[in-house]
């Protein structure tokens, strides 16, 4: 970890790569999706290349472990693409828009005030983005 100054020491917590690596707790609110349709839709199979296929075993075995994916025996899917990386490397890229045309939209963009207010009651540290796996977190 880099150097924190020490006037934020107290808070070392909040930047853990080890907890960045875990889901947060599940709560009443958790995230789900509901389809319009009775089933989602299935999406194309590309064929991948073997540096491909390799950097994506590699980042279904390292989610799976974390937790952050969970094995599926399900007829449907999302095509996989890759990204090639300016420094080399494959940036993995899934097309979720068949699914999204077939999701419910919630009639709420963003939730009341009320809602967002009663989440951050007794919280004493905000942060306006969440730096390690944020994405992972939703």
């Amino acid at each position: 970890m880099k150097v924190v100054p020490s006037a934020y020491s107290q808070y070392l917590y909040v930047f853990s790569k080890l907890k960045a690596e875990k889901l947060p707790p599940h709560h009443t609110c958790d995230h789900y999706i509901e389809l319009e349709g009775s089933l989602p839709p299935v999406g194309v199979i590309y064929s991948l290349s073997n540096q491909e296929s390799d950097t994506l075993r590699a980042y279904i075995s390292e989610n799976v472990e974390k937790g952050f994916i969970l094995p599926s025996s399900s007829s449907t899917g999302a095509p996989v693409l890759f990204v090639k990386k300016k420094g080399g490397g494959l940036h993995l890229c899934v097309d979720y828009r068949k699914l999204i045309a077939v999701t419910r939209k919630n009639k709420y963009s963003v939730p009341p005030m009320n809602q967002l207010l009663t989440v951050f009651l007794g919280s004493s540290i905000f942060s306006k983005i969440d730096l390690c796996g944020a994405y992972n977190l939703l």
